[in-house]
């Protein structure tokens, strides 16, 4: 059996714009916000991932763009990979969640989600999804969950003006992001008895 450590989470991506990245950095700023130290970790190339530092981690929160209704390409070999180790089921009992971002509000970024939390219940971990109602809901102008996202994470993309200084996610989901690990980190810290 794998030893956890218990005072980290493993941000797995991929991002091809950097909207992704974006995303995760917010719910990285959540996570430490709880006391548990976020790593970030690109899973664009397969021969660069760090399997030693994912194996270790408490929790795993899966971070992919939405791409015709469905995780990347990308992402995809990284879950097809983890076959290698599968039925020794090193990730079991872990906490997992997940998040994308798409350039439409819709985008059927659900897809998305649900390819991620299969993969997860797969490898017998406890998914973490949303729970902020939202700023519809409570009318407190924050744009919190403005997506209405109960499985995991939702964003879109935001490019102002297509230069560099595009702000890629907006500030709500920004925000929205930072909860999101928030609650992924108190989650952890409940499971673990931390």
């Amino acid at each position: 059996m794998q030893q956890i450590n218990p005072t980290k989470i493993a941000i797995v991506y991929t991002t091809q714009c950097q909207h992704t990245l974006r995303l995760a950095e917010s719910v990285a700023i959540g996570i430490d916000a709880v006391q548990i130290t976020p790593q970030l970790i690109n899973v664009q190339n397969l021969a660069d991932i760090d399997w030693p530092s994912i194996h270790k981690a408490q929790a795993i929160i899966f971070a992919s763009p939405t791409y015709m209704g469905g995780i990347s390409g990308e992402m995809k070999l990284f879950f097809d990979k983890t076959g290698d180790f599968w039925l020794k089921q090193p990730w079991s009992n872990k906490i997992a969640a997940g998040m994308t971002v798409g350039t439409s509000p819709s985008g059927d970024k659900l897809g998305a989600l649900i390819q991620m939390s299969i993969f997860a219940a797969q490898q017998g971990m406890i998914w973490v999804g949303q729970n902020h109602t939202g700023s519809k809901h409570t009318d407190d102008n924050l744009g919190i969950n403005n997506n209405g996202s109960w499985l995991g994470l939702m964003a879109t993309s935001v490019d102002r003006d297509g230069s560099n200084n595009s702000e890629l996610i907006s500030l709500q989901d920004q925000n929205t992001a930072q909860l999101f690990g928030q609650r992924v980190g108190e989650a952890c810290k409940r499971w673990y008895g931390l």
